[in-house]
């Protein structure tokens, strides 16, 4: 089972979803377009547990993290 994480001003929520079930998935990838869309950056943990920062949807993706884009000031 898939995750994506998604942190905000109120915390964090997960959303999981199994890659084998193509209605989940394209569920999964419709919110990975939303998120993208609002501005969130995307990033998945690689084999090393590092983050890299993806710009496309991922169907093999365990875990994908959406964080809001910092604003300085």
């Amino acid at each position: 089972m898939a995750t994506q994480i998604v942190m905000d001003h109120t915390g964090d929520s997960r959303h999981f979803f199994e890659q084998d079930h193509p209605k989940q998935l394209a569920q999964a990838e419709r919110r990975f377009n939303k998120f993208i869309g609002q501005g969130f950056t995307a990033a998945t943990r690689t084999a090393a547990g590092d983050l890299e920062v993806i710009r496309s949807f991922d169907p093999t993706a365990e875990e994908t993290l959406f964080y809001p884009r910092l604003v300085g000031g």
